[in-house]
């Protein structure tokens, strides 16, 4: 393994999963891009020495190589992982993809590469991408202009020490070498480990995870009765219990009111996850939704994350849903970093330093 530091740019941060892995693999993320208030707040509680730009449309790449200190050629990895809403399979008609103006932002990521001309390139997104004509754009420019080789396919979060089923696509780019994608690991992780026995730190420590842990959805007596009588999915409940929409359509939406099984992998967590209408995000044994810190360890998150304590439910389950789980990120990090050089890094831990202090 690549034992120098190695430097990374995050785009589309969110709350920072994909930079918390980056980290666990060895990488500095020297800057990010995060277009929601509430996440850039959340990202600073946990990576406070990076830099946090805003609107990504309106970033200047140049101004932030003068800033690092970094020049054309010497970012070892540009990440980002652009909004999917409009990629997502349930925002298409008749199979085409949503006109939504956020499924150009990956030329944004484009207009950076250009600016850095980084060794290695990471893009993460819904499958769906992987089909679409913006990301072949993206690779033509980039293999052109640059000399970029490119690896992709579509990755299960359970495949790589995350509890959790979640299928994304993963795209690689180097100009140094040809890249492979990660390796499978051969440890699965359960609803079971991740969540069954959590034992919270003590003091300011775990201060952050007990108010998670508090966190969650409340429920009208009628719902709460609902939730009591299934055992497993909505088809559990009576005819007087069912929901009329359910009821018209009895084979859709079939995980919605689940619950999580203990000896299997949860379901995708989403931005919903806290309310069982959203999917099945009943907890496996006690008749209630997930809360937050459950929510927060099925990512993949150390349970000690951190959010503003003047958010509620709606904004953290938003930013936990929507991230990259940590542990997926750092594969992709680590297979990163066995493609670049040993030597020639652009920063030394003294010149970090610097940066950190000013």
């Amino acid at each position: 393994m690549n034992k120098r530091k190695c430097v990374a740019i995050d785009l589309f941060s969110g709350c920072g999963g994909l930079s918390q892995g980056l980290e666990d693999a060895g990488f500095k993320v020297l800057a990010c891009c995060e277009i929601r208030q509430e996440a850039r707040a959340a990202y600073k509680l946990n990576h406070p020495d990076t830099v946090l730009l805003e609107d990504v449309r309106t970033a200047d790449p140049v101004d932030l190589k003068k800033k690092l200190g970094i020049r054309r050629g010497q970012l070892d990895l540009l990440a980002g992982c652009p909004p999917c809403q409009g990629f997502s399979s349930i925002r298409t008609h008749n199979g085409e993809v949503a006109n939504d103006p956020r499924n150009e932002l990956i030329f944004q990521v484009e207009r950076f590469v250009d600016a850095f001309k980084p060794r290695c390139v990471l893009i993460e997104n819904v499958p769906r991408l992987l089909k679409d004509d913006r990301l072949k754009q993206f690779k033509r420019h980039l293999s052109a202009k640059w000399g970029y080789e490119f690896v992709d396919g579509v990755l299960d979060a359970k495949d790589f020490k995350v509890p959790q089923r979640r299928k994304r696509m993963i795209l690689i780019g180097c100009r140094l070498k040809k890249p492979v994608l990660p390796e499978k690991s051969n440890l699965r992780i359960t609803v079971s480990d991740a969540i069954r026995n959590i034992e919270i730190p003590s003091g300011e420590k775990g201060a952050s995870a007990r108010r998670l842990a508090n966190l969650r959805q409340h429920f009208s007596p009628v719902v709460q009765a609902r939730i009591e009588r299934i055992k497993e999915s909505r088809t559990d409940l009576p005819d007087d219990m069912a929901l009329e929409c359910h009821k018209r359509y009895p084979k859709g939406f079939r995980d919605v009111y689940g619950r999580m099984a203990w000896d299997e992998v949860s379901p995708t967590i989403t931005r919903g996850c806290g309310n069982p209408s959203k999917g099945r995000f009943l907890h496996p044994s006690e008749n209630r939704a997930i809360n937050m810190l459950e929510a927060l360890i099925l990512q993949g998150f150390p349970m000690t994350y951190k959010f503003p304590p003047n958010l509620g439910i709606g904004k953290i389950a938003s930013m936990i849903g929507e991230a990259f789980p940590p542990p997926m990120a750092k594969a992709q990090g680590e297979i990163i970093r066995s493609l670049l050089p040993v030597r020639g890094g652009a920063y030394s831990e003294k010149k970090i330093e610097r940066i950190r202090k000013s």
